[in-house]
């Protein structure tokens, strides 16, 4: 390593975020600019560990070169650090700003100390990459005469058309939405995410070769619809890749009507609004002036506490079913597993700023919403739960609501596209395809991501998008050099 005793001499330190006070009045990206003294220092931490797991199964999912790439930043060889990268990692300014960094649990040096700031270095290196032109198109230099049709634009199908792509077969990517990118696009806030990243790889993509069709409803049934028994007739394979989009609802009293909706229907709207005509039109679920309630603590709904600050709603509040999480690691979630431990997103810290308090309140469980007799949602009534989710006497409470956003996780995907196809499913009702293998029911259908293995996270579906790319390459063609 550059500097064998950079861990010794130096504590961690991340890049912040912008002041909550800024970055509350806009819905641009909430980092700040990269540091490269404050990043070569950080990189000279990483450790010559012998075994590094943050590039293992219970660190990165994409097997990053993480130790590598530290190494060239120390050195300062940007540019050589950013192909390292890219060997690997087919969208690392995508997982650089989204990603929760399990490779920094898996860090040795978390053993003892703070971990390596890989996030933060991740996000440079790709950043870097952006500025100074080395992410470009790269055509195959000769085409097979094999055909693929791959259904749905987030970062399994991206992943996946890109790497069958560079080896010469021909790829048309189907997305419903009428942009290309999937939870990427409308399901991760513009603060947190710019889509102009996610337009900028459409357009290195396009050149390369890759067509997209927008507003393509596979197997559904309105004027976008578009059958899979078309897309099987026009195409060698069809890899499935449409993502966790069933959401997990919350069928208690006076669920339906007004005021109560879906995490997702809320941010996508949103960014949909945000794109079209900067919100200056009235078609989105505005949180303005409204007392808002978001169920689910996950990463999904701390973007709807962001979502909702900006758009000026009047009180903030966030049920947990769980407990409140641990400052340290327990004995039951030991070092090299990712830390459950409490942690402080952007959309608490926003909170804190605006309200003055952490908007989280731990152990609740919804009973009833509630609802004025005009059917109008006025607020709903809770009840404290114990560490098995069973209710606890006399703790019902009344919390007075205008919005409140279900943001509890996804079931899995929508089968509607499988009616007619009967593809076997697995117990939690993804379709059933081996890891490393990706093969369905069907002998001509692919999937991967997380209508695969279920709801996960965006680095685990780009590797499901090169391991499913590597393995339709090798059923087309008997063998394959794709990694």
């Amino acid at each position: 390593m550059g500097k064998p005793t950079g861990f010794k001499e130096f504590s961690r330190e991340v890049e912040p975020y912008r002041p909550s006070k800024e970055r509350l009045l806009d819905f641009k990206e909430i980092y700040t600019d990269h540091k490269e003294d404050g990043l070569k220092t950080q990189a000279s931490r990483c450790m010559d560990c012998g075994v590094p797991f943050c590039q293992s199964e219970e660190g990165c999912p994409v097997y990053n070169l993480i130790p590598e790439w530290n190494d060239l930043v120390y050195k300062e060889k940007w540019e050589e650090a950013f192909h390292r990268l890219m060997k690997t990692n087919n969208f690392p300014e995508v997982t650089g700003r989204v990603c929760p960094a399990v490779c920094e649990g898996a860090c040795v040096l978390g053993i003892t100390e703070s971990p390596v700031a890989i996030k933060n270095l991740e996000f440079a290196i790709a950043d870097k990459g952006i500025e100074s032109g080395w992410i470009k198109a790269n055509p195959p230099k000769k085409r097979t005469n094999k055909k693929i049709a791959i259904v749905g634009s987030g970062p399994a199908g991206l992943s996946a058309a890109q790497q069958l792509n560079s080896v010469g077969h021909t790829i048309n990517v189907y997305e419903r939405a009428d942009r290309i990118g999937g939870l990427m696009m409308y399901g991760i806030p513009n603060m947190k995410l710019d889509k102009s990243i996610i337009d900028m790889r459409r357009d290195i993509m396009e050149e390369e070769g890759i067509k997209f069709h927008v507003n393509k409803d596979i197997g559904g049934s309105g004027k976008n619809s578009l059958s899979m028994e078309k897309l099987l007739k026009d195409n060698d394979i069809v890899l499935l890749t449409t993502g966790a989009t069933k959401p997990r609802d919350l069928p208690i009293e006076n669920r339906e009507g007004a005021g109560v909706y879906f995490a997702m229907e809320f941010l996508g709207q949103n960014t949909k609004s945000l794109l079209d005509n900067d919100l200056k039109e009235d078609n989105f679920i505005n949180a303005k002036g409204k007392n808002v309630i978001v169920i689910g603590g996950g990463d999904t709904g701390n973007d709807c506490l962001g979502t909702s600050l900006r758009h000026g709603c009047k009180t903030l509040t966030n049920f947990e079913i769980l407990p409140e999480l641990p400052a340290e690691r327990t004995d039951n979630n030991p070092w090299p597993l990712f830390p459950r431990v409490y942690k402080v997103d952007y959309g608490h810290e926003e909170s804190r700023e605006v309200f003055g308090k952490d908007p989280r309140e731990y152990s609740v469980s919804g009973k009833e919403f509630l609802r004025d007799k005009n059917g109008k949602l006025t607020g709903i009534k809770t009840v404290k739960v114990d560490k098995d989710f069973k209710e606890i006497p006399n703790t019902e409470k009344i919390w007075k609501a205008d919005l409140i956003l279900l943001a509890m996780g996804f079931l899995g995907p929508e089968q509607y596209l499988n009616e007619k196809l009967k593809l076997d499913l697995d117990e939690r009702s993804n379709f059933k395809a081996e890891h490393n293998v990706h093969k369905t029911s069907h002998p001509k259908i692919f999937a991967a991501g997380d209508c695969r293995r279920g709801q996960s996270l965006v680095v685990w579906a780009i590797n499901e998008g090169r391991a499913a790319a590597r393995e339709v390459d090798l059923n087309l063609m008997g063998s394959t050099t794709l990694e």
